[in-house]
């Protein structure tokens, strides 16, 4: 199993980009962009990225559903993994995501937590937010559309932008987009194959719930 990345100079949204191109993208593909004029964030939310300094891209993972029949009439088969996933678990795409950004993270020496629904804060700081869309058919997960910002060299941020930080402020170091996401994409490769089997499912359930953002009491 091997991620592709595909780097584009400027979209509207990594997002809506491999929505567009679904049918034509690879299970376990990834499309960047250096800039994106319409980012999207949760709940209709806009994500504010400076060109060119931070990671944003789109993860597509596209399953095989259970039912032999659904299987063989699935639009999204092409390039699909060996195994299903129920819509009823879908948590556990949060789960696969935020498990290879912390690990990532950490690598780089920042200890994060996971901030529900779908952010990454250190300390009291959020350093990337994660928007995903799902296509499901049935009560199968057929696809999930997995996009995420991370904030990686940029240092001076809009005003109304409440509490962001970057890997560069955190560790003093600027970091190569393409090499960044290189490295991230083996941390992907390792969460998707825990998703892959009820042990490996637990470990991300155990991890996720085990590195949560928990406020003080009254916050």
């Amino acid at each position: 199993m091997a991620v592709r990345i595909l780097w584009h100079k400027c979209l509207d949204s990594t997002n809506s980009e491999v929505r567009r191109r679904i049918s034509q993208l690879d299970n376990l593909s990834v499309t960047a962009a250096w800039s994106q004029s319409a980012g999207r964030g949760q709940a209709d939310h806009k994500w504010h990225s400076a060109p060119g300094e931070n990671l944003t891209f789109t993860l597509l993972l596209k399953f095989t559903p259970e039912s032999p029949l659904k299987a063989r009439d699935s639009l999204l088969q092409k390039s699909t993994p060996e195994f299903p996933l129920k819509a009823r678990d879908a948590l556990l795409l949060t789960e696969t995501i935020t498990y290879a950004l912390r690990e990532f993270l950490a690598s780089e020496g920042v200890i994060s937590r996971i901030k529900w629904p779908n952010d990454i804060y250190v300390g009291e700081l959020k350093i990337c937010g994660i928007l995903i869309e799902n296509i499901l058919e049935g009560d199968d997960v057929a696809a999930s559309i997995i996009g995420v910002g991370l904030n990686l060299n940029q240092t001076v941020f809009p005003p109304d932008i409440p509490n962001p930080t970057s890997l560069a402020l955190l560790t003093g170091r600027s970091n190569s987009p393409e090499a960044a996401l290189e490295k991230l994409c083996g941390y992907i490769e390792t969460s998707v194959e825990l998703l892959r089997t009820p042990e490996g499912r637990e470990r991300l359930d155990e991890y996720f719930n085990a590195h949560m953002f928990r406020r003080a009491p009254g916050d």
